[in-house]
């Protein structure tokens, strides 16, 4: 089959009987400045043909492209899809159009969208650098596009972020454990390095329990998809403690779940065996045994606000970089319960 030919303002100027000038200020919104009769020939002429104008084309002669990239480490996680929701209703509402890029926590496919967002004109872009490496973050220092992050902050580069306020959700969290009754705690999450939402989060805990001296307070580090590593953390902090009411935090909710599956594994039973409270509302959280007390993030206005920080930028504010940070939400259930 041949391809269709995708008509031009040529097309549309000579279907009209007139000339391209004339099609340009009808696109442009000058139609007082065309007779009624052409304008009927033109509006014909564009039915017939099912012409419709290039926006890139347009935008970029009046030298805007209308576009924003975003950049997600990892867009299965649960966190990224609903940021993503946010993002795209605010651009929606500002007349922008998003440019995704998953770049699946690979490096060199960080480094390609990066190179190809600029090449496309983008006219500012928000990272949501969860899971994102070390490389690819000294990349973005580099572009001089207004930018916005989500979640988490670069060392050394001052550029806007914003997230949940972690010391808050974290105190939340904590004091919720204690108030149930939980004698030994125990904070579980990925590798720190120089994450601040996780060290924020972390930091948060034990300046919490630092007023509860009766209170165990232990924190442990393990890979996300290190099975037996969680495995012995687990293990090893409930036999630490026994005959001690335990309870986990986990950091983030792509760890609560593998947390999940691990106290599946070992034969302990959140809610009756040893607490568990993760960050991050997850859909099968009220589903799982007596179901799992989480602390949900508003990520949808996180999203929200991000673009519409970035539109600031983009439409030229200068002021000193700013972070705005949301409060969490804490949501009880079975896991947590005396």
């Amino acid at each position: 089959m041949a391809k269709t030919t995708r008509p031009t303002i040529s097309d549309v100027a000579k279907a009209a009987k007139t000339g391209k000038t004339s099609i340009s200020r009808y696109l442009n919104g000058e139609k007082h400045l065309l007779s009624d009769a052409l304008l009927a020939r033109i509006e014909h002429a564009i039915a017939e043909l099912d012409y419709r104008p290039s926006l890139m084309a347009r935008n970029l002669k009046h030298g805007r492209t209308r576009l924003i990239g975003l950049i997600i480490a990892d867009i299965t996680n649960p966190y990224s899809v609903h940021v993503l929701s946010g993002i795209e209703a605010a651009c929606r509402e500002k007349g922008f159009t998003p440019l995704v890029c998953n770049t699946n926590n690979e490096v060199d496919q960080e480094l390609h969208y990066l190179d190809l967002l600029r090449s496309y004109q983008v006219e500012g872009i928000v990272v949501n650098a969860v899971g994102m490496r070390e490389e690819g973050l000294n990349r973005l220092q580099q572009s001089s596009l207004p930018m916005v992050l989500i979640d988490r902050k670069i060392p050394d580069f001052a550029c806007d972020v914003v997230g949940l306020d972690n010391t808050q959700a974290a105190t939340t969290a904590t004091e919720h454990l204690i108030e149930q009754g939980f004698e030994a705690l125990l904070f579980l999450s990925e590798p720190l390095g120089t994450v601040n939402t996780r060290r924020e989060r972390l930091d948060a805990f034990h300046t919490t329990l630092a007023r509860y001296p009766g209170v165990v307070a232990e924190n442990a580090e393990t890979p996300l998809h290190e099975a037996s590593q969680i495995d012995n953390a687990l293990r090893q902090f409930h036999s630490r403690h026994r005959g001690m009411r335990k309870a986990v935090i986990s950091a983030n909710g792509a760890l609560t779940l593998q947390v999940a599956r691990s106290m599946k594994r070992i034969g302990l039973h959140w809610g009756s065996d040893i607490g568990l409270l993760g960050f991050d509302e997850l859909e099968w959280a009220e589903l799982a045994g007596v179901g799992i007390t989480t602390l949900k993030q508003p990520t949808w206005q996180i999203g929200y606000a991000a673009v519409e920080q970035v539109v600031e930028r983009i439409e030229g504010n200068s002021d000193t970089v700013r972070e705005r940070v949301f409060s969490g939400e804490l949501i009880v259930r079975g896991s947590t319960a005396r």
